[in-house]
């Protein structure tokens, strides 16, 4: 799968309206068929950045997701919220769902 991990520094006028600002490729991303998860988070440290976890199934969903009408428009749309460009680490992993992280097991 491919696994990605993003931080978006959105300008702190806009920070509590960005779920809303990017509802729209939210929920296209997720109806891909090759999308495995989208998921956003606001950071603790800093109220105005946002990160996202999402995953595809394979090579083909990552280019079938970035070359997208959805992720064209977000390109044109979304950067005017943001304070600078997204941070992001793009791997892949073997596997297509979470593992259980065994050091924090829950009887």
């Amino acid at each position: 799968m491919i696994f990605i991990t993003a931080k978006f520094p959105v300008k702190p006028e806009f920070a509590d309206s960005w779920p809303e600002l990017s509802k729209a490729f939210t929920e296209a991303t997720r109806a891909e068929p090759g999308n495995l998860w989208f998921e956003w988070s606001r950071s603790l440290d800093d109220p105005n950045e946002y990160v996202i976890v999402e995953a595809f199934r394979d090579q083909d969903a990552g280019v079938a997701h970035v070359t997208g009408e959805h992720f064209k428009t977000a390109q044109r749309e979304l950067p005017q919220y943001l304070a600078a460009t997204p941070r992001i680490v793009n791997t892949t992993v073997d596997g297509t769902e979470w593992s259980s992280l065994g050091e924090f097991a829950v009887d």
